[in-house]
C-alpha cells in the first residue's frame, strides 16, 4: 500500500503543473482499444485543441487480475491512444514520455474510474502575424545591409505631424532599426534624402530639407558620427508619380524621406 500511495503522489505532483492541460479517457473493462463513448471525447476535445504538443501519456489499470498482466494492458492501452494521435497528425513533442502504471497507483473505489489513460499536453504558442511596421524593420534592415553605393531606399513608416517636421511617436521603430543598422555597419555612410507631394511650385510649405535634418539630427543625438552622415531636401523634385497626385496613395509615396547609400 505504501508502494501505490508513493506512486500516486509522484503522478499528482507530475500532473499537477498541467492541471488545465490533462485529458482522460476512460476504456472497458480487459480492453485496450478504444471505445465508441472515448472515441467521440477525443474527437470532440480535438475540436477544441488543435494546436497543442503531447507531453505525456499515462497508462491504468483496475486491480482484476495480476500485476504483470495489469502492466500489459495499461501499455496496451497507452499504444492506442498514441496510435489515435499519430493519426490525427497531432504534435507530438520528440521526447515525450509514456509509462504503464498497470494497478499501482491509488486506486478509486469505482472500478471503471482506473481503466484510463491520462494524455498530458501543452497549448502551442501561435505566433502574431507581423506588423506592417515590423515588416517594413525587418525590409529596411536587409536592404541596406545587401546594398550598395547609389542605392536609394525609402524609410517606411516613417510619419510626421502635418506640414511639419516633427516626428510622430509610431516613427521610433523604424529610426532605431535605422540606428541599429547604422552600429552594426560602422562603414555604412548616408545621405537623408527628404521629399513633399502635391506642390508643382515649392513654395513655404516646403518641409522637406527639415523632415531630412530631422533624422539626421536623430542619429547625431544617438552617437553617430557626423562624417558618416548628410541630409538633402529635394522638395518636389524627384517625385514618384507626377504632381498633382491622382490618388491619396500616390501622394503617400510621394511624401518621404530615403536614403542614399554613400558608402557601404
Amino acid at each position: 500500500m505504501k508502494k501505490k500511495y508513493h506512486l500516486y503522489l509522484i503522478l499528482f505532483y507530475t500532473l499537477s503543473n498541467f492541471a488545465q492541460q490533462k485529458l482522460e479517457i476512460f476504456f472497458d473493462f480487459n480492453k485496450s482499444d478504444i471505445n465508441d463513448v472515448a472515441n467521440q471525447k477525443l474527437n470532440s476535445w480535438l475540436e477544441y485543441n488543435k494546436d497543442i504538443e503531447i507531453q505525456k501519456i499515462y497508462g491504468f489499470c483496475d486491480s482484476k487480475g495480476t500485476n504483470f498482466y495489469n502492466d500489459t494492458l495499461s501499455q496496451k492501452r497507452v499504444a492506442s491512444i498514441y496510435k489515435f494521435l499519430k493519426e490525427k497528425n497531432l504534435n507530438i513533442k520528440a521526447n515525450f514520455e509514456t509509462k504503464a502504471y498497470g494497478e499501482d497507483f491509488q486506486q478509486s473505489k469505482v472500478q471503471s474510474e482506473n481503466r484510463k489513460v491520462i494524455i498530458v499536453f501543452d497549448k502551442l504558442k501561435i505566433p502574431e502575424p507581423k506588423t506592417p511596421e515590423a515588416i517594413a524593420i525587418e525590409e529596411l534592415s536587409k536592404k541596406i545591409k545587401s546594398s550598395k553605393s547609389g542605392d536609394i531606399i525609402k524609410l517606411k513608416n516613417l510619419y510626421f505631424y502635418n506640414n511639419s517636421p516633427k516626428l510622430l511617436p509610431k516613427s521610433e521603430p523604424i529610426l532605431y532599426e535605422l540606428l541599429c543598422v547604422m552600429n552594426d555597419n560602422p562603414k555604412l555612410k548616408i545621405e537623408i534624402q527628404g521629399h513633399i507631394c502635391c506642390q508643382t511650385i515649392a513654395g513655404q510649405y516646403d518641409v522637406s530639407t527639415s523632415r531630412a535634418r530631422t533624422v539626421y539630427v536623430y542619429l547625431l543625438q544617438k552617437k553617430i558620427d557626423r562624417k558618416r552622415l548628410s541630409f538633402k531636401g529635394y522638395g518636389n523634385t524627384k517625385p514618384i508619380h507626377p504632381i498633382p497626385e491622382k490618388t491619396e496613395e500616390q501622394a503617400e509615396e510621394n511624401r518621404r524621406v530615403e536614403i542614399l547609400i554613400v558608402e557601404n
